[in-house]
């Protein structure tokens, strides 16, 4: 029998039946039996929660602009729906002054909302199942302090040269880990590490680490629950014998709504942070394959772009890279903003580490990478297929995916899984 959380809300019988119910909800705050409601105070409430949305939008876009680019008008207008259900509340009870009438009115604003919620996760798609939503964890945790260094067996490709003498665990485990900012000073959240069942293995294989970034707004935690990461790895093991990379999902951003830009600038030393103190740190910590040939940096939306940043600024340390969906350049939503913000306005400081001005610059015969992207992207694609054609002209060896989707986690953990067995034949791991 499935789980109550295991129930998917993006799929399936679950979010029809809940917008079903919404629709039902905002029939009864739309029309009671009354003719001054329906005709004076429902509309008065539906123009003020027009007037607050419209509000809303103008100072996320046009003043505070936390995002790099707009959020989709029909989130706002899901947004809107939400406001007028709770706006209509009050007068709703007041038309009929009843208990019944009272908590029909509130479970019929409760299912509005909920119904508003299920939409704007489909846009999205950042909860799956109803578990995520709710912060349900799937994965098992290990503390660092079971980890304990052994044997090892170190081979390339590490298939054919690795088989396990005992029993592994069925799944893989996750590592909660502050990783200092020693050499950066970037003041960053706790990484996520997904540590496969080979990794629990005597003796150990030497594994390949595979650096994930989320993207912004985000956090580390975004890839095991919209992201599946730890789904998408467990199921590469069983079909290796237990071996899939080690993936550090580091910190990028050092908040939520925080976008550094992946560089080292007056907004913190994040590519430092990147590239130096996560690699220093995950060696020292971990006993993975130090060789670079084994390691590979990516990521999703601004991720993504970071993931190409890494890997054109900082060859030596990510000659392998994953761009899922991301920007052709990293932004603050228009060039001037971007270079004011972090240097302060000098263009030239961020033409120096762009991506796209390096691939245009110089050559990367020794680097490979993989650009994913959604078909329905409008925004996205173009800047993603731009950025494919530039590495490929900068000597890279590439490979360009579109697939079904958009700009949201069911494409991104897709991308992920399509691209992992590319991954762990470039980074030694299978033949």
């Amino acid at each position: 029998m499935t789980r109550i959380t295991d129930l998917s809300l993006l799929t399936g019988w679950l979010p029809v039946t809940l917008t079903v119910l919404g629709a039902v909800g905002a029939l009864w705050l739309l029309f009671p039996r009354v003719r001054r409601y329906v005709t004076t105070i429902m509309p008065i409430v539906v123009l003020s929660a027009a007037v607050i949305t419209v509000a809303l939008y103008l100072f996320v876009e046009e003043v505070w602009r936390p995002f790099p680019d707009p959020i989709e008008i029909s989130v706002y207008a899901l947004i809107g729906i939400a406001v007028a259900a709770l706006l209509l509340v009050v007068p709703r009870i007041l038309v009929r002054r009843s208990i019944g009438t009272g908590v029909l009115t509130l479970l019929a604003a409760v299912l509005v909302l909920v119904a508003v919620g299920v939409r704007i996760n489909d846009v999205y798609a950042s909860y799956p199942t109803v578990g995520s939503a709710f912060g349900v964890e799937d994965v098992e945790r290990v503390d660092a302090g079971e980890l304990k260094p052994g044997q090892v067996i170190s081979a390339r490709p590490l298939e054919p040269a690795w088989h396990p003498t005992g029993a592994l665990p069925e799944t893989g485990k996750v590592l909660t880990a502050s990783i200092p900012p020693t050499a950066s000073g970037f003041t960053a959240r706790e990484a996520q590490i997904y540590l496969p069942p080979a990794y629990f293995a005597d003796p150990r294989p030497l594994l390949p680490v595979l650096v994930l970034l989320a993207g912004e707004p985000g956090a580390p935690q975004d890839w095991f629950v919209g992201g599946e990461l730890d789904e998408t790895m467990d199921a590469f093991a069983r079909e290796h014998s237990g071996l899939a990379p080690v993936v550090v999902v580091a910190d990028g951003t050092g908040s939520q709504l925080a976008n550094p830009l992946c560089l080292d600038s007056k907004l913190g030393n994040v590519a430092t942070y990147l590239a130096v103190d996560v690699p220093a740190w995950t060696k020292a910590n971990l006993q993975v394959d130090p060789d670079p040939r084994a390691w590979a940096v990516g990521g999703l939306s601004y991720g993504g772009t970071c993931s190409l940043q890494l890997a054109t600024n900082y060859p030596q340390v990510y000659p392998t890279f994953l761009d899922i969906s991301g920007q052709d350049e990293p932004t603050l939503g228009d060039r001037q903003r971007t270079v004011d913000a972090a240097f302060g306005g000098d263009t030239a400081a961020l033409l120096r580490v762009n991506p796209l001005d390096l691939l245009r610059s110089r050559t990367y015969p020794d680097s490979a990478g993989a650009f994913v992207v959604g078909a329905d992207d409008a925004m996205y694609r173009p800047q993603v297929e731009r950025m494919y054609q530039a590495a490929k002209d900068a000597g890279m060896d590439v490979r360009l995916r579109i697939l079904p989707g958009g700009h949201n986690f069911a494409l991104w953990s897709a991308g992920l899984r399509d691209q992992l067995p590319w991954l762990a034949t470039r980074l030694g791991l299978v033949p």
